[in-house]
């Protein structure tokens, strides 16, 4: 099989692994209903610089939960299968897709359970949603190049916390700034600054994924 049918493949089975259990979906659709809940609990009503930056931590933590577990469902014999049958550009590229699909039904779910219990003030609905979409997908592609370099460390959770900090910060302050234009309702071109960043950290955390993965494979 061409890389292209190895990566189809491989996603179809993450699918079909995800929806015979469906364990791990369903505890992380728990933790933000219980998370939105909680904060509803806590302040009741917020203002909105408050929204938009509760609602990114968030997603942040139920991204890190959801991702960091990318590689650690696979034994070390289903690895070695792996090794004999796929590339390693197959293997990566198949967890990014499958993490982005996982990673946006989440966020969606998060957001209108968010806007249901707290007060809805945005400005522009489709562009904030825009960037829910870009904050997803850069969630997804930064947490599982992580997780898979954290995987080959012994999956030690300190190695994935020191990765990702430099790396996630940058990317919210990003995603805080396009999400308040969105919010105020600004010009959607003020914002095309912060897409284009978005676009680029997203191509650049795919192209490092690709060419560092198939060492990482190798151990």
């Amino acid at each position: 099989m061409n890389v292209f049918q190895q990566v189809k493949t491989l996603v179809y089975k993450e699918i079909i692994l995800e929806w015979r259990s469906k364990y791990a979906l369903n505890s992380i659709l728990l933790y933000v209903v219980s998370t939105v809940f909680v904060c509803f609990q806590a302040f009741k009503s917020v203002d909105s610089v408050i929204w938009n930056v509760l609602f990114w931590i968030i997603l942040l933590f139920t991204a890190i939960n959801a991702m960091s577990r990318s590689f650690l469902q696979e034994s070390s014999n289903r690895q070695m299968y792996y090794y004999t049958i796929v590339s390693p550009q197959a293997v990566i590229l198949s967890k990014i897709i499958y993490n982005t699909l996982i990673m946006l039904i989440i966020s969606l779910i998060a957001f209108v359970v968010y806007s249901v219990i707290f007060k809805n003030p945005i400005g522009d609905l489709p562009f904030y949603f825009l960037a829910v979409v870009l904050g997803s997908i850069s969630f997804a592609n930064v947490f599982t190049m992580i997780s898979g370099i954290s995987a080959k460390a012994g999956n030690s959770s300190s190695i994935m916390a020191i990765l990702s900090f430099p790396v996630i910060i940058p990317l919210l302050i990003v995603l805080i700034k396009f999400s308040k234009n969105a919010m105020a309702g600004l010009e959607r071109s003020e914002s095309f600054a912060e897409i284009g960043v978005l676009l680029a950290i997203n191509i650049v955390t795919i192209a490092i994924s690709l060419l560092l993965f198939p060492y990482l494979w190798r151990d």
